[in-house]
């Protein structure tokens, strides 16, 4: 099963064969009769790493909807995960990767095991270390208003140069130079992209912006 890693200035999956900017749009709250427009309207607009929170309804089968509609073009994940059955769940479901709200070494070893990418929340030293120890594949520094751009910084300074930062909460398009900065290398979208009564097309015009301000930042 394919999984994201950082390579350059791109995210790919390990066959080669996608290419992914470094968001990862977060739908909490998506329902199933409306996941693949959204999917649809998220990967046209040049989004391609998708991301269910189990809190939201019925999510394994939106994830099994959006892996059925842009399977081929996009990576579809769950949020929220926080055990080791909602791991093997949402792998049946056709997910590709977890990521979850904290650093549990449980939930991390069974994704790995189960050949998922790893994504879990961090917020300290001790917690990054953890997680990269027990094989996670990227880090979701969350909530990352929290430690700011300066915290991160500070944590970068002393984790492995290979492993991919994600700053999630309370970041938006005009952080994403300060944080590229101190050494973000991408960034999940939650409410500033999608929430509950949004139409496709509203989620699309806000993933346009995401994406604009990401490449001015990566690839500008």
């Amino acid at each position: 099963m394919a999984y994201p890693t950082a390579v350059n200035s791109q995210i790919t999956d390990t066959a080669g064969k996608v290419s992914h900017r470094k968001l990862i749009a977060i739908l909490r709250g998506v329902k199933p009769d409306e996941a693949a427009s959204m999917a649809r309207a998220l990967v046209d607009a040049g989004i391609t790493m998708i991301e269910v929170p189990l809190n939201s309804p019925q999510p394994l089968k939106s994830i099994a909807v959006m892996k059925a509609e842009v399977g081929d073009a996009a990576l579809i994940g769950a949020g929220t995960v926080l055990t080791t059955e909602d791991v093997v769940n949402v792998r049946d479901a056709g997910g590709e990767f977890i990521v979850s709200p904290n650093c549990d070494v449980d939930v991390i070893k069974k994704t790995k095991e189960v050949g998922m990418g790893s994504w879990p929340g961090v917020l300290t030293p001790t917690e990054c270390f953890a997680a990269i120890k027990a094989g996670a594949d990227g880090l979701k520094i969350f909530p990352a208003s929290i430690i700011g751009a300066s915290g991160i910084s500070a944590m970068r300074a002393v984790l492995p140069k290979d492993m991919p930062v994600y700053a999630v909460g309370g970041v938006g398009p005009d952080d994403f130079a300060t944080y590229a900065k101190a050494g973000c290398d991408g960034f999940g979208l939650g409410s500033g992209i999608y929430k509950p009564g949004l139409t496709a097309d509203e989620v699309s015009g806000r993933a346009v912006a995401f994406v604009t301000a990401h490449d001015a930042v990566f690839t500008g």
